[in-house]
């Protein structure tokens, strides 16, 4: 079993989770003055590397609260959690911080 280190409740399996995409996307500060080419990418075109990922992840079947992660897409294995709103934390200290979930 996965499990996911909820920065608010700790861990817990990954059934409790909902995965909502690419984490860190700034929405147009003025969307009426965007291209539509433009609000098309934002809305649709997102990174899908192999390696680290920063995802947005919602807590739905606990604390019911949205936070960031960052996850190797190759092992499935998650290297950190935090709070929204918080920056994206280098991945070396990510990794002494989080719990292993291999």
């Amino acid at each position: 079993m996965l499990l996911i280190d909820c920065p608010y409740c700790g861990q817990r399996p990954e059934v409790e989770f909902h995965c909502g995409g690419e984490a860190h996307i700034a929405r147009p500060e003025t969307p009426t003055a965007v291209e539509d080419a433009d609000w098309g990418s934002f809305l649709y075109y997102r990174t899908n590397p192999k390696g680290l990922h920063a995802e947005r992840w919602l807590h739905g079947h606990g604390c019911g609260r949205w936070f960031n992660a960052l996850r190797d897409t190759v092992s499935d294995a998650f290297v950190a959690t935090y709070e929204m709103g918080k920056p994206r934390p280098d991945r070396d200290a990510a990794a002494a911080s989080t719990p292993s979930n291999a």
